[in-house]
């Protein structure tokens, strides 16, 4: 878990604007929020969370932190999407959680072409205290 953030970290660091982590504030909770292409993986990474390295394949990563508590750790969540390309074919998200010591976060994988605009639209909840909705577009382009 510490390689795949120090890896999203430096990578986030490295490219350019267009893909770069998104993040809204929800009363007391911040929630992260990015897609990518896949490509962006390295093979081990990719295959370490069975993630489909493709030229046609983006990837979401989801992590909602709780600022009301002690270093505002990750916490677990419910967690749904839907994606939609610019034709309003629509593709349902399957998250899945992924719990790595402290670390709680979530993984999706979305199919594009190339240069395609996709819009998400994903619903968060934590128990009665956190239920928002988050929609935000990414242009994937192929390698």
């Amino acid at each position: 878990m510490r390689r795949f953030l120090l890896f999203i970290v430096l990578w986030l660091a490295a490219v350019s604007v267009a893909y770069a982590e998104q993040k809204l504030q929800v009363g007391h909770y911040d929630i992260h929020y990015m897609a990518l292409p896949s490509t962006f993986l390295t093979p081990a990474i990719a295959h370490n969370y069975g993630i489909d390295r493709s030229p046609y394949t983006g990837f979401l990563n989801v992590v909602v932190q709780d600022r009301n508590q002690p270093g505002s750790p990750m916490i677990a969540v419910e967690i749904s999407g839907i994606a939609t390309n610019i034709l309003d074919a629509r593709f349902k998200l399957k998250f899945r959680e992924i719990r790595e010591g402290h670390s709680v976060y979530y993984l999706a994988e979305c199919p594009y072409r190339d240069t395609e605009e996709i819009r998400f639209k994903l619903v968060i909840r934590n128990k009665n205290d956190l239920n928002t909705t988050i929609d935000f577009s990414q242009k994937f382009f192929n390698d």
